[in-house]
């Protein structure tokens, strides 16, 4: 008599798995590999498009030359940038990262522009830079020809896109003029409201010594992570991650003019222009936030 027939029959089936339970686990395996390279292959694609986007004639090369101060292939894909994403950019500025977030989501997500209000009473700045980007938007309807331009009037909370419809909201050195204008913690609830459960912040902004004071922060432009990580986390957000990415060890952030001493502002002119050259753009923060399930 052989072990196994000697076994009692509960013994035999722990031992042995029945023909179904082999195909409930292979199934599973087929399953679990399939999802694997799903992911793969849509990370590979994002990096693909990027590429893509970066290398684009419709970039100037003076934006083409900030990539490598701006990192932005690493730093989209530490966000976790899809192609079919929805994506929410807080105030685009001259659309700098709009030549490559927009093209990518092109066909396949959606983008949303939350620029500066065009409202009555909005400082002539606002309007100014919001014209010169809705006019640079309308030369290449084939690369922006879907984004949609909304503000963002954090006071009023005007909304910056559907409420929960957002994967992913994207800021980049922003968060000191929301400071300055007593505007951030109501920016930061509009980025909630925006996102779905799960979704993504994603924050680059210009980092300060840990223990500054609000006044300087305000003053220089530099932000310390714990301010910027406070008011995250005071509008609902979790911190999923940082990255030093953005980190540029060059930068002491003592400057006389605050950050704008540095590329591309260089508000001194010819002051030192030389040295602030060579430390290159500002030391930054790379934060990623996520909206609770």
């Amino acid at each position: 008599m052989s072990y196994a027939k000697a076994l009692p029959v509960r013994m035999q089936r722990c031992c042995y798995p029945t023909v179904a339970r082999m195909k409930k686990l292979t199934s599973l395996t087929i399953f679990l590999a399939l999802v694997l390279a799903a992911a793969g292959a849509a990370a590979q694609d994002a990096g693909e498009l990027i590429d893509r986007a970066l290398a684009g004639s419709h970039r100037s090369p003076v934006n083409k030359a900030r990539d490598a101060n701006r990192h932005p292939r690493e730093t989209l894909l530490f966000f976790g940038l899809q192609p079919q994403h929805h994506v929410v950019e807080i105030t685009p500025g001259g659309g700098w990262y709009t030549e490559v977030v927009a093209p990518v989501l092109r066909g396949r997500g959606r983008y949303y522009a939350a620029h500066y209000p065009d409202s009555e009473g909005a400082p002539q700045y606002y309007r100014t830079v919001r014209a010169a980007f809705l006019e640079k938007l309308a030369r290449a309807p084939d690369v922006y020809g879907e984004v949609i331009v909304t503000a963002l009037d954090a006071p009023a909370r005007a909304a910056i896109a559907p409420k929960a419809s957002a994967d992913l909201v994207l800021t980049f050195r922003n968060v000191h003029n929301w400071t300055q204008d007593r505007s951030d913690e109501a920016s930061f609830r509009a980025f909630f409201d925006a996102l779905k459960p799960g979704g993504v912040l994603g924050v680059v902004e210009h980092r300060a010594r840990e223990g500054t004071t609000l006044e300087d922060m305000k003053r220089s432009g530099y932000m310390t992570e714990a301010y910027v990580i406070g008011l995250a986390e005071k509008a609902g957000f979790r911190l999923s991650a940082r990255s030093e990415i953005n980190a540029n060890s060059k930068d002491s952030r003592d400057h006389p003019r605050g950050v704008w001493s540095l590329p591309p502002t260089l508000r001194g002119g010819d002051d030192d222009r030389g040295r602030f050259l060579a430390i290159g753009e500002s030391d930054r923060m790379t934060l990623k936030f996520v909206k609770p399930q």
